[in-house]
């Protein structure tokens, strides 16, 4: 890691990610072979925090940067780091069809229910009932749509090889959620296929709330909704 100022918001789950990416890769001894594609949103600049070779790519567009990159330089680790905007809406196509066809890289999926870095709108993966500035009233079925469960989509398609859930919100969790990025890394290395890691974040200024507030928000309302654990796992003997 960077001795760079952070500048998320407190209580905000990015650092913490950030921290667990940094770690996997230097205990992996990959810190001169990966290459990083950093997102549009509150991590846009997550190439300021880790020493590794970066890629910024257009609006949701980082798996198909992903997928040349790793293609022409099949030695290295390649993941893109994405928030629900980003991945889930703008990104859905470019997500789907990129884990679809296998390719040999880690998707970092953080899932905040919210626009952070815009003014904290409606997301693809805003719950029902939740109020941000775009449904004042809260998400309504018949106004928004759903929610949109992009994991368990994921865990659907052939090319996928890891798939799963964490957060990042206790002691507990964060030691799985390294666990996770960990394997997903290693496939990626191995060329085992896709994998995708969902990370169930807060939003401490989105949901205008403290960071206490949040992370209880979260395991009350956030993990019933998206449950954590492995979906797929294609690499178990």
């Amino acid at each position: 890691m960077n001795d760079t100022p952070m500048h998320y918001c407190p209580g905000c789950s990015h650092g913490v990610v950030h921290k667990l990416i940094a770690e996997v890769i230097e205990e992996m001894g990959m810190t001169d072979r990966t290459i990083g594609i950093s997102p549009v949103g509150c991590a846009v600049f997550a190439y300021n925090y880790l020493d590794i070779d970066w890629v910024e790519a257009a609006h949701g567009r980082a798996p198909a940067c992903a997928s040349a990159l790793k293609r022409l330089w099949p030695d290295r680790l390649v993941f893109t780091y994405q928030g629900d905007g980003d991945l889930a809406c703008i990104g859905t196509g470019e997500t789907i069809h990129a884990l679809n066809r296998g390719e040999h890289i880690t998707i970092i999926f953080i899932n905040n229910a919210i626009y952070g870095m815009t003014g904290g709108q409606m997301a693809p993966t805003t719950l029902m009932g939740m109020k941000t500035s775009t449904c004042p009233y809260g998400r309504q079925s018949d106004l928004h749509g759903f929610p949109l469960k992009i994991t368990e989509l994921a865990a659907q398609l052939e090319g996928t090889a890891y798939v799963t859930r964490q957060t990042v919100h206790t002691v507990a969790a964060i030691r799985k959620a390294k666990k996770a990025i960990r394997k997903a890394f290693e496939n990626s290395i191995h060329g085992q296929g896709s994998s995708l890691v969902e990370v169930v974040s807060t939003c401490s200024a989105g949901w205008k709330m403290t960071p206490r507030q949040a992370n209880k928000w979260l395991e009350e309302n956030m993990v019933p909704y998206y449950p954590l654990g492995d979906l797929k796992d294609t690499t178990q003997s």
